[in-house]
């Protein structure tokens, strides 16, 4: 699965100011990523708002971003959620043929155990036909799937082949980096621990920010699976600022804002989300500015 070494990107859905989808922003945003570096694109993640956005809107989506693609970088599809059998019933009911894998978060809200975890992801294995990235993600899903877990699928199952770490936590990292099977990608879900988590032996990254700033991030990622790290870290430090605002209030208002300041998309989200504060976006164009100079 070398489709999944390097920088992926988690990709906004933008809208219009009635809320509906905003194709041409959709597109100019995945030509942008594909002009300036980005490995791979990731569509219906979290930072898509895929828990606000219906099945038709989904498919014209990924329809959307697969003609403008027109296979040059692979595609990764979110397809998860807690209730097992409807994650079941979408993978058995969704033509994959395009897709190099499929992004498959925890089960949010009902807080399984960890064998619950496990039996679920046991049941997504048998339904997908193609390669599968399980999300951690404990932020969101009030529940954190722990290294022994994720490395009991990854030994059982072919078909999961990595996982997107986000628990922002560096200690479960290396364990899951010591620990794995040696052809198990660990990919980082966290844009400030992305570079210390390739330099220890991480797959690469699937990223927010790097929808934004694609060179200067998926340069920073290859400069660290190279193993330079004085010269990935110079270009950490210049990103880090920016990285950490884009967080601070909700994801991907955050991002929104930045993508709104590169004359991308717009700056608005759905309810229950709401748009970045006018202090937020002032400190943003700030940082966007600097980063520029």
């Amino acid at each position: 699965m070398n489709a999944l070494i390097g920088t992926g990107v988690a990709l906004v859905t933008p809208f219009n100011e009635d809320l509906s989808v905003d194709h041409e922003a959709l597109a100019r945003i995945v030509e942008y990523n594909i002009e300036n570096g980005t490995n791979y694109l990731v569509i219906s993640g979290t930072t898509g708002e895929s828990v606000t956005i219906n099945k038709k809107e989904k498919q014209q989506i990924v329809e959307k971003v697969k003609t403008v693609n027109n296979r040059r970088l692979p595609l990764v599809l979110g397809i998860g959620g807690n209730n097992t059998g409807a994650v079941v019933e979408e993978l058995q009911s969704t033509d994959l043929s395009d897709f190099a894998a499929i992004l498959s978060v925890a089960p949010y809200y009902s807080k399984p155990t960890q064998e619950g975890l496990y039996q679920h992801f046991k049941a997504v294995s048998a339904a997908s036909p193609i390669p599968i990235i399980v999300y951690n993600v404990p932020g969101r899903t009030s529940k954190n799937m722990l290294p022994e877990t994720t490395l009991r699928l990854a030994r059982d199952f072919d078909n999961i082949v990595a996982v997107k770490e986000a628990g922002n936590h560096t200690q479960q990292y290396l364990e899951l980096l010591k620990n794995k099977p040696e052809d198990f990608h660990i990919i980082s879900g966290d844009d400030d621990l992305a570079l210390g988590a390739v330099l220890a032996g991480g797959s690469g990254v699937i990223s927010v920010i790097g929808q934004a700033f694609p060179n200067e991030f998926s340069t920073m990622i290859n400069l660290g699976l190279e193993g330079d790290a004085k010269a990935a870290y110079k270009l950490h430090y210049q990103l880090m600022d920016l990285t950490s605002l884009i967080f601070s209030e909700n994801n991907p208002a955050g991002i929104k804002a930045v993508l709104q300041g590169l004359n991308l998309c717009s700056s608005q989200v759905r309810l229950p989300l709401v748009e970045a504060t006018d202090e937020l976006k002032e400190r943003i164009h700030t940082a966007i500015s600097a980063l520029k100079s």
